[in-house]
């Protein structure tokens, strides 16, 4: 006897409705997803093509002149170097930091944990301001050095605030009761138990960090005055400026076909420009997708 098929038939309307959600998600996958393809396009197509608005769907006449020009500037190298540095440095100290703050916050038994945490939220909403902070990170002499790019603001409340609701709503406290009757201690229990229990919320934070000191700039920009500390954001914006033809004056200015592809050159440098600082980050970013599947996020919507 064969096996009777008893999976519920959609009605008409059901079906009528999943259509309209596809093509809804589909249009919204193409609206968020065309604006980067533009730009990879644009980026190896002849830029007076570009610049007539032919490019919208397939690249016009494939040049890598604006990448041959990128890359071919030695600060471009020092300047992912020094990205680099940042960014591993500066996720790895920042993991440091709020893992261990986030995991001590959770904890039912630690007395200063509410006035910590509120003293944090503070912060959050309430700031002293640009001025006040550079005199402060001034006097600790940590201007146009490595460490202003690792060391200060090297914690997120914001993320400090999911590390601690994670570990509150994960690690049960019979867990931890139970190791203590088997003699283990405060720290081995973060370090042995807790830890190996939170690979997904680690994963989440070295990407939330990562992007962020990968994408830094503001900060470079007020605190770094030596060319050779700059990392990859500050000198592609400099490469970037310096390609820019037109200067902002008051009167009407003739434009000369010198100028107008110098103005074409600088557009192709700008899009190899965009391509350049996310495409690592974008590579990245699929490998540690799968981890906010685990609930970090819906964890700390509960807390």
């Amino acid at each position: 006897m064969g096996k009777t098929n008893q999976r519920i038939k959609d009605s008409s309307s059901d079906k009528l409705f999943n259509v309209f959600l596809w093509i809804l998600c589909s249009v919204i996958v193409l609206l968020t997803l065309y604006p980067i393809y533009f730009v990879l396009i644009a980026s190896i197509s002849n830029p007076a093509a570009v610049a007539n608005g032919s490019v919208w769907l397939f690249p016009q006449g494939i040049t890598l002149a604006g990448y041959q020009e990128i890359l071919n500037d030695e600060r471009i190298w020092n300047g992912l170097k020094n990205t680099m540095i940042y960014s591993f440095g500066g996720t790895a100290i920042s993991l440091l930091f709020t893992i261990p703050a986030g995991y001590a916050l959770s904890r039912p038994d630690f007395k200063a944990r509410k006035a910590l945490m509120f003293f944090f939220v503070f912060t959050m909403f309430f700031s002293g301001g640009l001025i006040p902070t550079y005199l402060t990170v001034k006097e600790f002499g940590l201007t146009n050095t490595i460490w202003i790019m690792l060391i200060p603001f090297s914690v997120s409340v914001f993320n400090l605030i999911i590390t601690r609701v994670f570990f509150q709503s994960t690690i049960p406290k019979e867990l931890l009761e139970s190791a203590k009757l088997d003699g283990c201690s405060d720290f081995q229990f973060f370090t042995k138990i807790a830890v190996p229990l939170s690979k997904a919320l680690i994963a989440v934070m070295a990407l939330y960090y990562g992007v962020g000191y990968w994408n830094e700039y503001m900060k470079a920009l007020i605190y770094l005055n030596d060319s050779a500390l700059y990392p990859l954001q500050l000198v592609l914006r400099d490469i970037l400026v310096m390609n820019q033809t037109f200067g902002s004056g008051g009167g009407a200015t003739m434009i000369t076909s010198g100028d107008a592809t110098a103005q074409q050159k600088g557009d192709l440098i700008k899009y190899g420009v965009i391509v350049v600082s996310t495409l690592p980050i974008m590579i990245i970013f699929p490998f540690v997708q799968k981890y906010f599947e685990k609930g970090v996020m819906i964890g700390s919507i509960k807390g």
